[in-house]
């Protein structure tokens, strides 16, 4: 009589509560997922066979559910793919664990130190996409300061305003007009190259019948910041509207040369802007491109309806934030922010050909096939979701049937050697 067919019955029955053993205690287990045993049977060229066998443990790689944590460093994948990582020995692994922490220096890191992957940002936080995936970390340094070089004006200027004739010097300009030299004037904030805010004036007076000129102004700024006027900085001084009141499109965008002279005098000679000479030694010079597309001369009150600039002064690292594509931001104390990079996601064949290596962790094998690296959203991959985590896939209730259904099927193979051994025990006795 033969034993091997109970005796390999308890084997696989044993590797299969082992695996459900491993599923329960993983239950919590962030990104883990469950495994499954399959059997296959045995036979040698007879018609009663010879027992059973595993024949695989295959993973199962559905999605988990994703919870909120709470905490912007944590990290889920809403769809296929894995989070790229570096380990400390150089090798990588791949995981669906996106639980992250910033070390001193500001590596992206998991519990186990391994350093998440990505595509790095250049110094103006322009993400390098469709390269070389690489350890990502984040700058602490400052923000350097950005001096303005566009502003979008959009207006209406009265269409019922007077005509005024004279035009004002550069010097009257610096010093600030009365309002009997200008139709209509409004001010913003523009920055120098040190980051300096300075307010600039723009003066609109109505020349001729739909013809304006603008003239400007900068003050302001550290203390003896020197003002300086501008005149003629429209396309031949003037620019015009249609009879419909519309701009017209030869005359919608003007410069403002800031290389300053080393002094600005009034009339009678008397320098306007103390210390002008010292400031333009230290301040680099700029233009700034103004764009009044959208203006219009209307019989309405003149008013701005709108005005932005690109300029900022510098700016600390206040806090580091990551978006639904895997954009790393870096904020900054002066509301600027800048991207450090982009977290890339990587895609398999056969992902169930991937080997388990531990610590949340996969290695590819030739099974799986080579990883497929892109952004997230791109391809197979899925987007990720900040402040999230992926709970394990275990069921809980599946796995209990099936510790049941494996326990039931251990005592059976058990009883199946018992009830031989007494048999042999008869034939003994006779």
């Amino acid at each position: 009589m033969s034993f091997s067919q109970a005796l390999s019955g308890l084997n696989a029955q044993q590797e299969k509560l082992g695996a459900v053993g491993n599923n329960i205690a993983n239950s919590q287990t962030v990104g883990f997922k469950s495994s499954n045993v399959q059997f296959a049977d045995v036979y040698a060229e007879s018609r009663i066979g010879l027992g059973t066998r595993t024949s695989s443990v295959l993973q199962n790689f559905n999605q988990g559910n994703i919870e909120s944590s709470g905490r912007n460093m944590d990290l889920a994948i809403a769809g296929e793919g894995f989070f790229r990582f570096q380990q400390p020995n150089g090798e990588i692994g791949y995981s669906r664990n996106g639980q992250l922490t910033m070390t001193a220096n500001g590596d992206l890191v998991n519990a186990q130190g391994a350093q998440i992957m990505g595509y790095p940002a250049d110094a103006q936080g322009n993400i390098q996409g469709g390269g070389d995936v690489e350890a990502l970390s984040v700058d602490a340094g400052d923000l350097a300061a950005s001096a303005t070089q566009n502003l979008d004006v959009s207006l209406n200027l009265d269409a019922e305003e007077e005509v005024l004739a004279a035009a004002p010097s550069a010097q009257e300009v610096a010093n600030g007009l009365d309002s009997s030299q200008y139709s209509y004037s409004t001010n913003g904030t523009i920055y120098d190259s040190q980051g300096n805010a300075r307010n600039l004036t723009m003066y609109f007076s109505k020349t001729a019948a739909n013809e304006w000129r603008v003239d400007a102004r900068m003050s302001g700024g550290p203390e003896g910041a020197p003002n300086y006027g501008f005149t003629d900085i429209a396309n031949g001084s003037n620019f015009g509207f249609t009879t419909d009141g519309r701009l017209n499109n030869n005359f919608n965008e003007f410069e403002i040369d800031l290389d300053a002279p080393d002094e600005i005098t009034d009339a009678d000679g008397n320098a306007l802007g103390a210390g002008a000479s010292e400031f333009n030694d230290t301040l680099t010079s700029q233009q700034i491109e103004i764009d009044f597309a959208n203006t219009t001369q209307f019989a309405n009150s003149s008013t701005v309806n709108d005005l932005s600039q690109d300029g900022y002064t510098s700016g600390s690292l206040v806090g580091v934030t990551i978006e639904d594509d895997g954009s790393i931001m870096r904020n900054y104390s002066n509301e600027e922010s800048r991207a450090a990079g982009q977290v890339a996601l990587v895609s398999f064949r056969n992902p169930e050909g991937l080997s388990p290596n531990g610590d949340n962790l996969w290695t590819a094998t030739a099974s799986s096939g080579q990883e497929l690296v892109g952004a997230p959203g791109t391809g197979q991959r899925g987007l990720i979701e900040p402040g999230a985590v992926e709970t394990s896939n275990v069921d809980m209730a599946a796995e209990l049937v099936d510790m049941i259904v494996a326990q039931r099927a251990y005592q059976a193979n058990s009883q199946t050697i018992s009830t031989q051994d007494e048999l042999l025990q008869t034939i003994i006795n006779l």
